[in-house]
């Protein structure tokens, strides 16, 4: 068939390109500009950076396959970059990745795809597609360490139905290089990108500060129980469950103290012992569903970071307010911005975006 490769210049997406092309499909390859190409060119070790684009290029003319750029600065800049400033100065931690493969990844390339007449849009995702009785179904990889299951709860089941992902599959990293070695590929050796794909050196505060100077004002850090224990320089470092950064606030006598929340109005870091920030209900809203939601309280998983493995928890969801209720086995730590993605064993059942909660304490 013909399909369209999402080509980032990486080991990754390179080598779904090679294996498509090496099992005798049409493949042409897509790969996106995201910034300035001043800028871009000197950023090295991210996604869509100048290098990149021409490590995808280097590749598709190895591959001996179709290569196009696309601008999508603008579209990036104002879905991704400026919701993740707008984020943090409404006191959440957001998921840049996910909103970018909401928006510009998934969303225009599998819109290029119809367009250029292909039946299907590859990309190097560690995740699995696996076709069930009601359809595609989105599955964790097989490889526990990378799989990206949980940035990709937001693909829709009509974007899933077109999207492929061959290297859900593969047992590790090492393996994925083998085969980029073998197709003879330039980036066989390539490191792969670290951070946030837009924030140089992982300064993201900085990109905040420029977009929203108010979530770089300095404030107070306040305990739960209303004393002022110091001060900070803007509600845009913090995130909730964090420890680090907090100075002289870090500590209550000998009992170690957390971020419980940010009150973005009074520009205040609230913090706490660490059992006070456990919620027994996380309430989830912007909900995306791969599976059929089930009437009534039900028993699945949840991972509520990336970093973390799936938790017991009962959810039910309320389709008249829009929003998803999880309740924890045992009370955990929720930071509004991040997502919580429902699990049926491997399979994605949907997620959504943690919201806020209040009030927290006696400063409320």
């Amino acid at each position: 068939m013909r399909i369209l490769v999402a080509m980032s210049g990486g080991v990754d997406s390179s080598v779904v390109a090679g294996l498509l092309r090496e099992q005798g499909h049409e493949v042409i390859g897509a790969t996106l500009q995201l910034y300035d190409h001043g800028a871009a060119t000197a950023r090295k070790g991210a996604c869509c950076a100048g290098q990149d684009i021409h490590d995808a290029r280097r590749v598709a003319d190895r591959l001996d396959i179709p290569h196009y750029v696309l601008d999508k600065e603008s579209r990036f800049g104002e879905a991704v970059v400026r919701d993740f400033a707008d984020s943090y100065a409404r006191g959440e931690t957001p998921i840049p990745c996910v909103r970018c493969n909401q928006s510009v990844k998934f969303q225009d390339l599998v819109g290029l795809a119809r367009d250029l007449g292909a039946e299907a849009l590859a990309t190097g995702h560690y995740v699995r597609r696996i076709e069930g009785p009601g359809g595609a179904e989105l599955h964790r990889a097989v490889d526990p360490q990378r799989d990206q299951s949980y940035f990709l709860f937001a693909t829709t089941p009509a974007q899933l139905g077109v999207c492929r992902f061959p290297l859900g599959d593969y047992p590790d990293k090492a393996a994925v290089r083998a085969v980029a070695a073998r197709l003879g590929l330039p980036v066989a050796e390539k490191p792969d990108s670290q951070d946030i794909c837009f924030v140089p050196e992982g300064r993201y505060h900085a990109v905040v500060a420029k977009h929203r100077p108010d979530a770089a004002e300095p404030g107070e850090i306040v305990h739960l129980d209303g004393r002022v224990l110091g001060r900070h320089q803007g509600i845009a470092r913090y995130t909730v469950g964090q420890g680090r950064g907090l100075g002289t606030a870090s500590q209550d006598g000998a009992e170690p103290l957390y971020v419980a929340g940010l009150d973005v109005a009074r520009r205040r870091v609230l913090v706490g012992p660490r059992q006070a920030l456990a919620q027994a209900e996380v309430v989830v809203g912007e909900v995306n569903w791969l599976a059929p939601p089930p009437e009534g309280p039900f028993r699945c998983e949840a991972k509520l970071r990336a970093r973390e493995a799936p938790r017991p928890v009962v959810a039910a969801w309320d389709a008249a307010a829009g929003l998803l209720r999880v309740r924890p086995e045992e009370p955990a730590i929720a930071a509004p911005g991040q997502a919580c993605v429902l699990y049926a064993g491997e399979r994605v059942l949907g997620g959504g975006f943690i919201r806020r909660r209040e009030p927290l304490g006696a400063v409320a």
